[in-house]
């Protein structure tokens, strides 16, 4: 069982190593971020990945709408920034481990998404380094206790690939409470007036949950997420499962904490929930 476990890659590095330190500096961010109404069910979040010195704040805005809540499972869509490969990895066995201890693996959902599409499989090499899903974790720990993760991590970040695996999502996780997360940073080493501008762009998407405008936007670089696919993914399951609202919760950038405003990065936390909730 041992060799399913996917072990940290970037605790030490992207987020303390220590599992005291760790929890403090979340609770911190948490306790800081300020919890917005979402008037509805919530479905989806949006959150950054960079290191918690830049982000993690802003992440904090996100996590704090879930707050005590309860999922039968979490669904974390995250890019690849190491490994390359068409479609998409979901790991679908054994557990995920941060320094806050170990996440059971949802098996059931991961097999139904791998045996939904020709563009999902389990492909280790996608979750063994990448940081993008792992820095959601210990927020999630965090905010909502134990939970059964899906992880998925987008090799590419086609259209067709974000359709086929927002499909396969809503299809494997019906009758259950799902929270889906998408994990992303906007734009990248720009300076800050002209980072702001790019970054409002994919501001006003997520605001209208047009996944379309924003693949166009990210391909005509109208505006830049590293995460984008993940988004939209995230987007089109989520209005599948009813989410007809959207709120950004938090906008700022890495110029915004460090001061330097030569080339800065982009982070947004957002909200897509259902109005009215099914009752």
């Amino acid at each position: 069982m041992k060799e399913d476990v996917r072990r940290p890659a970037v605790a030490g590095t992207f987020y303390p190593g220590d599992a005291k330190t760790l929890s403090r500096q979340v609770r911190e961010f948490l306790a800081r971020a300020t919890k917005e109404e979402a008037d509805g069910e919530i479905i989806a979040l949006v959150s950054p990945h960079a290191g918690y010195v830049y982000s993690g704040q802003v992440a904090a805005y996100a996590f704090k709408m879930v707050e005590g809540m309860k999922f039968d499972a979490v669904v974390v869509v995250a890019p690849s920034h190491r490994a390359h490969f068409q479609g998409a990895s979901v790991y679908d066995r054994g557990e995920y481990e941060t320094p806050l201890g170990l996440l059971p693996v949802e098996k059931e959902i991961g097999r139904k998404l791998i045996e939904a599409s020709d563009l999902i499989s389990f492909f280790p090499q996608a979750h063994s380094q990448e940081h993008s899903l792992e820095v959601q974790l210990p927020f999630l720990q965090e905010a909502i206790g134990k939970f059964n993760l899906v992880p998925i991590v987008l090799g590419d970040q086609s259209y067709r690939t974000c359709q086929a695996v927002g499909r396969a999502i809503v299809q494997a996780v019906k009758g259950k409470k799902i929270l889906l997360v998408a994990s992303t940073d906007l734009s990248h080493f720009h300076p800050y007036d002209k980072a702001v501008k790019l970054d409002n762009i994919i501001l006003e998407d997520l605001r209208s949950l047009d996944a379309q405008k924003l693949d166009q936007n990210l391909g005509s670089g109208k505006g830049e997420a590293c995460g984008g696919g993940a988004v939209i993914t995230v987007m089109l399951a989520a209005k599948e499962m009813g989410a007809n609202r959207s709120r950004v919760l938090k906008y700022q950038n890495s110029g915004d904490v460090t001061g330097d405003r030569a080339g800065v990065v982009g982070y947004a936390a957002a909200v897509f929930y259902r109005n009215p909730p099914i009752q």
